[in-house]
């Protein structure tokens, strides 16, 4: 293992070995390096043709992206369709913020019982360790394909997600003043809703506005894998069903310029804060 070698303030050299945290980094960005060469290794090239493929995918991104043109839908239908995904997003995102903001409460561990706050912690660490997207099509055989299934399977993971964020936002609350007010007889309630949100209310804002972009990205991919509906669902059928790569390239150009707009607003939402 190699040292770090620092300067103190005489100008001498300073040795020092690496900590356990760096040992860890560097280890995990070995192994990654190696897993990563080894898929390049484990991939069927059968049947690849460079000298074709490459001149293809040029032309495609070419269609795509210098000539988008919608053929098969209007500009109505797809600005209305970007909107059901949207709406699809923030339903999920809004019922899970609720949810999750009572959850955490109960998983920082300055404001719950240790047994409380631990069987809290496994649970959304079992949930979060499965994808949203395998939580929609569980979802979906019970409830069946389509925007239910999308909204339930995205509120599932969005609490698994918010309760880490939220807890660990709570947990930075100053002690001294939790211990302070319970000294004076505030009520539970109290102390959440007159102190802790309102001092983590930033980060709050933050991560449930991320948690949004995360659902409206995970929502375009399910309009078509679990029949959710919306601009994901056109996009499907442009690429699959009629091959048309202008549309492709429109649809896409129309997801992207809603990502930029909801990462403006949500600068706006922080610097606001």
């Amino acid at each position: 293992m190699s040292t770090v070698v620092e300067y103190n303030k005489n100008g001498g050299i300073k040795v020092s070995k690496p900590n356990r945290g760096q040992r860890v980094l560097k280890g995990l960005l070995i192994g990654s390096l190696i897993f990563t060469v080894i898929g390049f290794f484990l991939m069927d090239y059968t049947g690849l043709d460079l000298a074709h493929a490459i001149p293809m995918t040029i032309d495609n991104l070419g269609q795509m992206f210098l000539s988008p043109s919608l053929n098969n839908t209007t500009w109505t239908s797809a600005l209305w369709q970007v909107t059901v995904t949207l709406s699809l997003a923030f339903l999920a995102t809004i019922l899970g913020a609720v949810i999750s903001l009572f959850l955490a409460f109960g998983t920082a561990v300055n404001l719950s019982k240790p047994w409380i706050s631990n069987t809290i912690k496994g649970f959304i660490t079992v949930v979060r360790a499965v994808p949203t997207v395998l939580w929609v099509l569980i979802f979906a055989i019970a409830a069946g394909l389509g925007a239910v299934a999308a909204v339930i399977g995205m509120i599932f993971h969005s609490i698994a997600y918010l309760v880490k964020a939220y807890s660990e936002a709570f947990e930075e609350v100053d002690e001294g003043k939790i211990e302070a007010l319970r000294a004076t007889g505030s009520s539970y309630s109290h102390i959440l809703f007159q102190v802790v949100v309102p001092q983590t209310k930033s980060f709050l804002i933050s991560w449930t506005f991320l948690r949004f972009e995360i659902n409206f990205g995970v929502a375009v991919a399910m309009g078509a894998a679990a029949g959710a509906g919306g601009i994901g669902y056109e996009l499907f059928m442009a690429s699959s069903f009629y091959y048309d790569m202008q549309e492709v390239g429109a649809i896409t150009l129309i997801i992207l310029v809603v990502a930029i707009i909801l990462e403006l607003i949500a600068n706006k939402l922080k610097a606001n804060a």
